[in-house]
């Protein structure tokens, strides 16, 4: 049974799914309604769920990092992720690559294509559909040109909080960097390098 728990995080409404200590799917909207609407939207036809009103120590864990990735904070991300309901190219994308990018930096939709496949088309649904915002960060993957790029789902705020986010993290880094992933290594860009335009 996959338990859903969802609490109030400064001005926007946090969700996460759990069983059996894996994450399902995360969320996070203005409004309580819409936060376990995207919920339900990750979770696989006919698994069963309930809502719980009182969390557990381990939705409380989730939220925290949740409310610490919101606030700008750099945080260690060690949840067990459930990826049954993943294709495998979203797994190698989200879990392979993203999670793996830390707040101050940004890479692109080109990047992360380059690192695990496909093309930067394939990887914008792939972050448009993320189950595990903000704990895998989408919000730090921008367009080649160092525009922000889309920032969809129901986060209530889209590019304009895509952008918060990001100057939030920012940690004054001034040059490119890589990181190694499980599928290779991922170009980094400092969170400075975006541009000042508003897409």
């Amino acid at each position: 049974m996959i338990h859903v728990y969802h609490q109030k995080i400064g001005n926007l409404m946090c969700a996460t799914a759990l069983e059996d200590g894996k994450i399902w799917a995360t969320a996070f909207t203005k409004s309580d309604n819409e936060a376990v609407k995207q919920i339900l939207e990750n979770l696989p036809y006919k698994k069963s769920f309930q809502t719980d009103e009182d969390l557990s120590p381990q939705a409380e864990k989730v939220l925290k990092v949740m409310r610490a990735v919101l606030a700008g904070e750099s945080v260690s991300i060690d949840f067990s992720f459930e990826r049954s309901h993943l294709s495998e190219y979203a797994q190698k994308i989200l879990l392979g690559c993203l999670v793996e990018v830390p707040a101050g930096y940004v890479t692109t939709y080109g990047a992360l294509a380059k690192t695990a496949g496909g093309g930067p088309r394939a990887v914008g649904q792939i972050m448009a559909s993320n189950p595990f915002a903000p704990l895998v960060p989408c919000h730090r993957v921008i367009k080649s040109d160092f525009s922000l790029g889309g920032f969809g789902g129901g986060y209530g705020g889209g590019v304009k909080l895509k952008r918060a986010m990001l100057l939030r993290e920012d940690r004054g880094f001034a040059k490119p960097s890589q990181i190694k992933t499980a599928l290779g290594m991922l170009e980094l860009f400092p969170v400075g390098f975006l541009r000042k335009d508003k897409a």
